[in-house]
């Protein structure tokens, strides 16, 4: 498909924070091309792949992570890109990369380190995407970080939109290198949001279904789910009832990508410039009215049923003990921090604390449970309910 002249063009990119030199040995490839594969290769985004998506450290290989969360949202993302004449590898790369910042044990391995560095500026997992790549992942041999295109780091940073007091993670990134936080993103880093909305939307539905939180009757309630039902079931009579639920996710998936589609077409009508997506007064890759009102209802309900579910909350406050014994650990005992880190370590303050959660961010939900087990003797039970 031909590119939109407001797409994001990688042959027109403002740079890298460090300049690279091209010998033309690793391939002819885009500078956004090169930004998703560096993400690919991370050891960050690695990790993902036993963090968690909703169900905490799931028994069973069923259910989703980071990791394949990041995949589909990627595969969503890519569809709606192509079919706008945005960069593609740009927005796969945002996709890709997210949620590399997520603590493990998702927002409530947060919420814990964010309370344990109130004191120390607090911990915010988008910002936390952006210290991870621009300063924590080093495999490279002049320079910190995995030096990302300002683009792909701008849209990390404002996926969700224009950023006007960002914490200190954010603002030290910015300050030495600037990512013009109070403008509004690209339209490749709108569809990555919008692509994760609309991820998570659907296969928290299947993950939920599957897990027995989620009933079909109680969600049956929503009316445009329902009309998606009764299609399903109109079109595969005698279908056995897991393959029609599945159905009935992709048929939403399809249903929200065209309403995008169809919705952020007519907000960029009038739309030339890159420059002008940045400059403009809102967002543009969204619902339209009716569906933004249809997908809160879904979140609603979602939050009613899955994410706030009493065994859900049970979970996460364990999880919460887990990380909290940790920071703890480690504040008052650096000794036990793995050598590496402990030679690392910085002696004033907020800087010691900040690596102290550097490293328990970077951590799995496996690797947290066990490092607590070994300082602690044990973990509490129930930390995974599927």
């Amino acid at each position: 498909m031909t590119r939109a002249t407001f797409a994001a063009d990688p042959d027109a990119s403002r740079g890298r924070e460090f300049p690279e030199n091209r010998d033309g040995t690793r391939g002819p490839r885009s500078e956004f091309q090169r930004d998703r594969d560096r993400i690919i290769h991370s050891i960050a985004f690695r990790r993902l792949r036993s963090k968690t998506q909703v169900f905490i450290a799931p028994d069973g290989d069923h259910y989703r992570t980071r990791l394949t969360h990041s995949l589909e949202v990627a595969q969503i993302g890519r569809v709606i890109a192509r079919a706008l004449g945005l960069d593609e590898d740009l927005t796969e790369a945002l996709c890709l990369a997210h949620d590399i910042g997520h603590p493990p044990f998702g927002h409530a391995g947060e919420k814990a380190l964010s309370l344990s560095m109130e004191r120390h500026g607090g911990f915010d997992h988008n910002a936390q995407s952006l210290r991870t790549l621009m300063r924590l992942e080093s495999p490279y041999p002049h320079h910190d970080g995995l030096n990302l295109t300002w683009e792909l780091l701008e849209g990390l940073a404002k996926h969700n939109g224009p950023v006007e007091n960002p914490g200190w993670a954010l603002a030290e990134l910015d300050a030495d290198y600037p990512l013009a936080l109070r403008k509004y993103p690209s339209l490749e880093a709108q569809v990555a949001a919008i692509a994760d909305d609309i991820a998570y939307d659907n296969h928290d539905i299947d993950d939920g279904l599957r897990a027995g939180f989620v009933d079909l009757d109680e969600l049956l309630e929503l009316e445009f789910i329902a009309d998606q039902w009764r299609t399903v079931e109109k079109r595969f009579p005698g279908v056995p009832r897991e393959r029609q639920l599945r159905e009935l996710v992709r048929g939403q998936i399809g249903l929200m990508v065209n309403d995008v589609l169809e919705n952020t077409r007519k907000s960029v009508a009038h739309i030339e410039t890159l420059g002008e997506v940045r400059n403009a007064d809102r967002m543009l890759a969204t619902f339209s009215p009716a569906m933004a009102a249809s997908e809160r209802l879904l979140k609603n309900f979602m939050y009613e049923k899955l994410y706030y579910h009493p065994e859900q909350l049970a979970t996460a406050e364990r999880a919460r003990d887990v990380i909290s014994r940790l920071y703890a650990a480690y504040e008052q005992d650096a000794s036990l921090l793995p050598e590496g880190w402990r030679d690392n370590l910085p002696d004033a303050e907020p800087a010691r604390s900040r690596h102290i959660a550097d490293f328990i961010a970077g951590m799995t939900d496996r690797f947290a449970m066990d490092q607590c087990a070994k300082i602690y003797g044990s973990v509490p039970d129930g930390l995974s309910n599927v």
